[in-house]
């Protein structure tokens, strides 16, 4: 997926500006920033939820905002910060959704999918929550089980708006790592920077709407940066086991 010179633009105001980004096919693409530098308007434009003021989102060449509904949904899955549903179904019609763009018109629910949604359901370790109603599950359940509508959806790109808020570190880290494994294309705003280093292969850094750096997450999160964007003082030290950069903060001392 190839982010090439975007912009989005509310009620006259340029939000994010010029954004370029990668996300290589398989790799698992971070974008961080302090609240308010513009994540969640970025991925809302290339889930689509936003139209861009210039620049384009393509997927395999093609502008995804080109896509009529039902292509671009076979192509992109988004779990946004608020996807929970108020209506009771159960977690297996939940995933159920996903097959939705795959579908013929008359909504004609074949074998075939009903194989694929259990098998999604079954890959996040959550066959036990099919008949469950929703939203009695834990945060932790429901994120499998969106996760899980994501998998039966069989996109090549998914795309997270903070998929690990309100979870507990457990459920954290296992969130983080269905998604790591479930083989797509992930690019995922986080708010964790020591999680966004341990997971993802590449990170973006986004601050007054803009990128202002990239790269491998040990190359990026230097406490130079750190100080700049999140008004911070950091110390790196390298995990004992993986090696990637673990960060403890503190306040910048007073000028």
């Amino acid at each position: 997926m190839d982010i090439e010179g975007l912009a989005v633009e509310i009620a006259g105001a340029r939000l994010v500006e010029d954004i370029a980004l990668r996300a290589e096919s398989g790799r698992f693409v971070g974008l961080v920033g302090p609240n308010g530098s513009g994540k969640s308007t970025l991925l809302r434009c290339v889930y689509r939820a936003l139209r861009p003021a210039a620049g384009s989102v393509r997927l395999d060449g093609d502008d995804l905002h080109a896509l009529g509904a039902r292509e671009g949904a076979r192509r992109l899955a988004a779990l946004p910060q608020e996807s929970t549903s108020e209506f009771d179904f159960t977690a297996a019609e939940v995933v159920a959704m996903g097959r939705l763009p795959h579908q013929s018109a008359a909504g004609r629910v074949t074998d075939q999918d009903r194989e694929i949604c259990a098998a999604a359901l079954g890959r996040v370790g959550g066959a036990h929550l099919a008949d469950r109603s929703f939203p009695t599950l834990s945060g932790g359940e429901k994120q499998r089980v969106l996760i899980a509508r994501a998998l039966a959806q069989q996109p090549k790109v998914l795309v997270l708006d903070e998929p690990t808020n309100h979870l507990d570190i457990a459920q954290q880290l296992e969130v983080l790592s269905l998604v790591r494994d479930a083989g797509l294309t992930v690019l995922a705003a986080l708010h964790d920077l020591n999680l966004a280093a341990t997971h993802c292969d590449a990170l973006y850094v986004i601050a007054g709407g803009r990128i202002v750096a990239s790269g491998p997450p040990d190359a990026v999160l230097t406490t130079e940066l750190l100080a700049d964007v999140f008004g911070v003082r950091a110390l790196r030290v390298p995990h004992p086991e993986t090696g990637a950069p673990h960060l403890l903060f503190d306040r910048l001392p007073a000028s």
